[in-house]
């Protein structure tokens, strides 16, 4: 909260977890909203009518209730009670005790033990035959944090053979989320970066991924302030480049969708996907109306805070970029990948600040074309 740092961690005390839900639920001014980066995802796809959503983990009764009509739950998927994600959510200039909130956002916190196990996912890889989709969207992996290391190895092995399942020419995307686990992290870089299609993550998994893998400007403890555009560019040019697909790596990953409050870097290795001017603007666009719960854009209720200009790289010869609000969109390539960054209009006064990552990574996908060649 003194950082202003989206952030996610397991509680792990069963009794007392569910004691903080009973009361938070029953509170009379509770809220009670969809949850889960998966089925947030899918909700946002569900709001196109001629978008049809097949969600698989566990779906309680509430949950269930609270659902798009479009979005379809396979029967295996339904249990009998409601598992529960706590946000505290606070606005900028929030104090608590000694700490003042530099900018709005919120901590969650769960004692999820099934979607940890990641439970639904064979049962969501042999529902796909019958559904015929067009894009798979994967998250949760964060959540095998509240798992021994034992079950954490074996489970990731099963989760990269259950994508491996997906037929192929299916784009697959995984949003990543907050985690402590180092690791955990490593492992999922080197076992299942190879196997998706595509990321969504924010600045804070940024920086923890390049720190598990030792990639570029590990050595950054935490960001100070904006992230720079030139260190996040050079470390999703590396994951791309080390990771992604490329003539002597049989890796699928093409495409990584950058989100931090300010501005958003769509990455993508040439040849597989176009449109990504129209999706990076997308994502930004519903940054800004979601967090001030608008329809459109409210230009008295946003402010832009994108750096004006800025350096494309720092471990190679960037070029200096001058912001051109006639052109909001920047392109940029290196060696065989181009980089879209746009700046975001952000809410000055957001309703609410959970569930804007997967927002920003469902409409940019929405928009963005898989070559069929795929």
């Amino acid at each position: 909260m003194g950082k202003g740092a989206a952030a996610e961690r397991f509680f792990s005390d069963k009794e007392t977890f569910h004691d903080i839900a009973q009361v938070a639920s029953e509170f009379p001014g509770a809220q009670h909203y969809v949850g889960g980066n998966a089925a947030l995802i899918g909700q946002k796809f569900a709001a196109n009518s001629d978008l049809k959503v097949l969600l698989c983990g566990p779906v309680g009764p509430k949950l269930h209730e609270l659902l798009d009509d479009n979005v379809f739950v396979p029967p295996e998927s339904l249990q009998e009670v409601d598992e529960f994600h706590l946000i505290l959510e606070y606005q900028a200039g929030e104090e608590w005790g000694q700490l003042k909130a530099p900018h709005a956002n919120r901590f969650i916190f769960s004692h999820d033990l099934s979607n940890g196990a990641m439970n639904m996912l064979e049962v969501f890889v042999s529902s796909l035959e019958e559904f015929q989709p067009d894009l798979v969207v994967l998250s949760g992996l964060h959540m095998m944090e509240g798992q021994s290391k034992e079950l954490q190895r074996k489970r990731l092995l099963e989760v990269v053979t259950s994508i491996s399942d997906i037929p192929t020419g299916i784009p697959v995307h995984l949003e990543l989320a907050s985690m402590t686990n180092r690791e955990l992290m490593s492992s999922i870089v080197h076992q299942v970066f190879p196997a998706v299609t595509s990321l969504g993550l924010n600045e804070q998994e940024l920086l923890f991924l390049t720190q598990s893998a030792s990639g570029p400007h590990s050595s950054l403890s935490s960001w100070n302030g904006v992230p720079d555009v030139g260190m996040v560019s050079d470390i999703l040019f590396w994951i791309l480049k080390e990771h992604g697909r490329s003539k002597s790596r049989a890796s699928d990953l093409t495409r990584i969708h950058f989100h931090t409050l300010v501005y958003h870097i769509l990455a993508t290795v040439d040849g597989h996907w176009a449109n990504q001017l129209a999706a990076v603007a997308a994502g930004a666009r519903v940054a800004g109306t979601q967090a001030c719960a608008t329809e459109t854009i409210d230009t008295s209720r946003v402010s832009l805070r994108a750096p004006q200009e800025f350096m494309t790289s720092h471990s190679e010869a960037g070029s200096r970029i001058v912001l051109n609000p006639n052109k909001p969109v920047v392109e940029w390539h290196r060696e065989g990948i181009s980089f879209h960054f746009t700046p975001v209009l952000v809410c000055k006064d957001p309703i609410r600040t959970v569930g804007l990552g997967d927002a920003i990574s469902a409409e940019g996908l929405f928009y963005s074309e898989v070559h069929p060649h795929y």
